[in-house]
């Protein structure tokens, strides 16, 4: 049976990460949402208060297990089971845009399936991913992190 993207939406994700900043980015908070969609994920991520400065962000999903507030270091590397170089990461994701702090993206990876990323740490980073630099895009700073469950 086919389903729109459009009616997946409205459906309850099968997992979501509340997303929350640390002190480079103290206001910062918003969510990401996984959908099971054809052969790979619909992934969602609205955030608020952003920093404002010129955008966009990078964002990645992780392999550690944890997001220590104030350092998110224990996040460890992007997700990357199959040790390819970046950004062919299972992990790396499109860098998200901000409009005077507010950031809204939808998009579809076959890199995953949902259940491949429960418990991994999605990290929004203060710069953008350049998707060349060695190992993790020079995408600065980890200001966001969620642990998707």
């Amino acid at each position: 049976m086919f389903i729109s993207i459009s009616d997946l939406l409205k459906r309850v994700p099968c997992a979501k990460a509340d997303i929350k900043g640390n002190r480079n980015a103290p206001h910062l908070s918003g969510s990401a949402k996984f959908y099971p969609w054809a052969n790979g994920t619909i992934v969602k991520i609205e955030l608020i208060n952003l920093p404002i400065k010129p955008s966009p962000f990078a964002v990645h999903i992780h392999e550690g297990k944890a997001c220590v507030p104030d350092d998110f270091s224990k996040a460890g590397g992007h997700l990357n089971p199959e040790g390819l170089s970046h950004p062919a990461h299972a992990g790396d994701l499109p860098s998200i845009f901000s409009n005077n702090g507010y950031g809204y993206m939808i998009i579809y990876t076959d890199r995953f399936r949902t259940r491949d990323i429960i418990g991994k740490p999605i990290i929004i980073h203060m710069d953008p991913d350049d998707y060349r630099t060695q190992p993790a895009g020079n995408s600065g700073e980890r200001i966001g992190c969620g642990i998707i469950k």
